[in-house]
C-alpha cells in the first residue's frame, strides 16, 4: 500500500522543495517591485508571479515531473493556464485578507500562497504534466 503512494509522495516533496525556492524568490521580487520600483501591490505581485512561474515550470518539468518527451510548448501553455487561474485566486485571496480582513498585505499573500499550492500541485499533476 505504502509503495502505491511512495512515488507521488517523492513528487510532493520534490514540488514543495521547487516551491519553497519559488516562495523566497517571489516574495523577494514583490519585495522589489513594491517597495523599491513603487509599483502598485497587485501589479507588483502579479509581475513577480510570473517571472518565478518561468523558473519554476522548468525546475518542475525536470525534478518533478521529468517527460522529456512531451511537447514543451504545450506543457508551457498548460502551466500558465494553471498558474494563471492560481495567480487569479492568489490575488482575490490576497485582496481579501488585506482590503476586507484588514491584514498586512505579506501576511494575506503568505495564506494566499499556501492555499493555492494545493491547487497548483494537483493541477499540474493532472493536466499539466500528465
Amino acid at each position: 500500500m505504502i509503495q502505491r503512494f511512495l512515488p507521488l509522495f517523492k513528487k510532493f516533496v520534490f514540488f514543495g522543495i521547487i516551491g519553497f525556492i519559488s516562495f523566497l524568490m517571489d516574495f523577494a521580487l514583490t519585495y522589489l517591485f513594491k517597495e523599491k520600483l513603487k509599483l502598485n501591490k497587485y501589479l507588483a505581485n502579479s509581475l513577480s508571479f510570473v517571472v518565478v512561474g518561468f523558473i519554476n515550470f522548468s525546475l518542475n518539468r525536470k525534478y518533478t515531473f521529468p517527460d522529456h518527451h512531451a511537447d514543451y510548448k504545450m506543457q508551457l501553455l498548460r502551466f500558465f493556464i494553471v498558474s494563471g487561474t492560481g495567480l487569479v485566486l492568489n490575488n482575490f485571496i490576497t485582496y481579501f485578507f488585506t482590503e476586507k480582513r484588514k491584514y498586512n498585505f505579506y501576511f494575506s499573500k503568505l495564506l494566499a500562497t499556501f492555499i493555492v499550492i494545493f491547487w497548483n500541485f494537483s493541477m499540474n499533476k493532472i493536466f499539466t504534466f500528465k
